[in-house]
């Protein structure tokens, strides 16, 4: 394999579904001996069926401010980017360009495949005036985390996650003063939601 492979870019679509849960797989078990910080990433991961990523693709890209990049080697999807339009905050109109997930297969990094997906994410944030890019990775990543501050980009935000049951339970927790009662609440309030899914109604919050 040469040093810098012959890359093509397009964008995703549905067909797409079975070569990008692969591809994120791929990546996910190249992080598992990256310490903690990895392991936190890993506990937000799981892996789609065909069909479920193909119903989130359709999702994401119905979307006009939303664009998915892939880069192929001889037919190959090794690398994929995510791109979208949005403003710098909610009261004004400056256009930023948020880069997630830059996923390169381990097996062709350091061979110009995240910096050709991101030349391309830059040309698609020019051709909508976006005045500013936004790369968003996981904290864990310190390759990419020194590429980008090499090229130029500055720390400006950190993302934190919880599960979203947690978040309830911890909240409740802390307005009742009672760990039982807030947990008791968030079981419910899962139950309740498991029941409207299996029914197909949206329960009530």
């Amino acid at each position: 394999m040469s040093a810098r492979p012959h890359i093509v870019l397009r964008d995703a679509d549905r067909e797409d579904a079975s070569a990008l849960v692969a591809l994120w797989t791929e990546c996910a078990g190249a992080s598992v001996d990256e310490g903690s910080e990895a392991f936190t990433q890993q506990s937000l991961w799981r892996q789609p069926g065909i069909a479920e990523a193909a119903a989130a693709l359709d999702l994401a890209l119905s979307r006009p401010d939303k664009r998915i990049i892939v880069a192929l080697v001889e037919g190959e999807i090794v690398g994929a980017t995510v791109c979208d339009i949005g403003t710098l905050t909610p009261i004004n109109l400056t256009r930023i360009l948020i880069v997630t997930e830059i996923q390169v297969s381990p097996r062709f990094r350091r061979r110009s495949v995240a910096s050709t997906l991101l030349s391309a994410a830059a040309s698609y944030g020019e051709d909508h005036n976006c005045e500013i890019v936004v790369a968003a990775i996981p904290v864990h990543s310190r390759e990419p985390h020194r590429y980008l501050t090499k090229i130029g980009f500055n720390q400006i935000a950190v993302l934190r996650a919880i599960q979203s049951s947690k978040l309830r339970s911890r909240l409740t927790t802390k307005a009742t003063n009672s760990r039982d009662t807030g947990k008791l609440i968030a079981v419910r309030r899962t139950l309740r939601r498991r029941q409207g899914q299996a029914r197909g109604v949206r329960p009530r919050p």
